[in-house]
């Protein structure tokens, strides 16, 4: 297991103090602000920030706020609808896995170039290692890689054999 670094590790040598870079952070995850609308909200403050800089923090610290936050942020719930689609992505396609729970939050996505069993199975066994558990109740398209993989993942250990594992109709699909 890699070792995060430190909170204060995290901002060694950042011209701003970090309850300044985490407060422009959580309100731009959070609310739907602008850097420049921030950028107003920091002035009122009396601190003197560029929009560019708030920029540069969220490209920054985004990604590591979320690997600490996410796995505490919501529980997924017990029944997943999983799909599959073939998306083109800058000039080259690729399948996109995605799941998601009763209520439509994501509970996770992943863009593979292949679209086989390798990686149905992959894309399954990070959505359940991310959400520290395994749901009740899988319903699928009628993509067969995605139910081979749900099959074997379930032979291997990875699923409990409990799992519901449902088929959603193409008329239903629409």
């Amino acid at each position: 297991m890699r070792n995060r670094p430190s909170k204060s590790d995290l901002f060694k040598g950042r011209h701003f103090e970090q309850a300044i870079i985490i407060l422009c952070l959580r309100w731009y995850l959070r609310y739907k602000l602008s850097y420049r609308d921030l950028v107003e909200i920091m002035a009122e403050r009396d601190l003197s920030i560029a929009h560019t800089t708030i920029l540069r923090w969220v490209q920054r610290y985004a990604p590591e706020f979320d690997k600490r936050w996410s796995p505490f942020s919501f529980q997924a719930g017990t029944s997943w609808r999983v799909n599959e689609t073939y998306v083109r992505i800058r000039g080259r396609w690729a399948y996109l896995y995605r799941a998601v729970d009763a209520s439509g939050k994501t509970i996770r996505f992943r863009l593979d170039p292949r679209g086989n069993v390798a990686s149905a199975k992959a894309f399954f066994r990070k959505a359940v290692r991310f959400r520290h558990r395994s749901p009740e109740t899988i319903t699928l398209d009628i993509y067969a890689a995605s139910h081979r993989a749900v099959r074997e993942l379930q032979e291997q250990g990875w699923l409990p054999d409990l799992t519901k594992l449902r088929r959603r109709e193409a008329a239903e699909a629409r």
